[in-house]
């Protein structure tokens, strides 16, 4: 290939349309099965990214989340409410606060993943075959590189 990619067939087309349906149902099902934070979708963005990339600035998140610094404080506000999420003097710059997830908040994560792993796993086990399963393995590197590209 010379960098460029052929346009979409009609047959691209159409996977794309079911894998949008699909992958969608699935995760609405994945969200039905964590109890727990009755959080905005503003909210759980925001603390996936303090677990993910650790302590932040209002200022910082709000950059990256792509919202106005009075929007980001109102969010911030609420997780501190809700014991989810910590603010501490930045040792660099002690004018600033970095904020951080509460243990809370991680506990949080950790029951939730579990839920939705045991869920999906049971739907497995009772919905596909041995065989099914184990095409559906091969699937899930090419699922993760689609999530990841441009």
């Amino acid at each position: 290939m010379n960098g460029q990619q052929a346009p979409p067939t009609a047959d691209t087309a159409k996977l794309a349309g079911e894998l949008r349906v699909a992958l969608a149902q699935l995760v609405r099902r994945l969200r039905e099965q964590a109890d727990g934070m009755d959080l905005t979708r503003s909210q759980s963005s925001v603390l996936l990214r303090l677990e993910r990339d650790g302590a932040a600035t209002a200022t910082a998140l709000a950059r990256a989340e792509g919202v106005r610094p009075q929007s980001m404080a109102k969010i911030v506000r609420a997780l501190e409410a809700a014991g989810l999420v910590g603010g501490a003097p930045d040792p660099k710059d002690r004018r600033k606060t970095l904020l951080s997830i509460t243990e809370a908040a991680r506990e949080e994560f950790r029951t939730g993943r579990l839920a939705k792993e045991d869920w999906l796993t049971r739907a497995l086990d009772t919905t596909l075959s041995a065989a099914e399963i184990e095409q559906l393995a091969s699937t899930a590197d090419l699922l993760r590189r689609l999530a990841q590209s441009p």
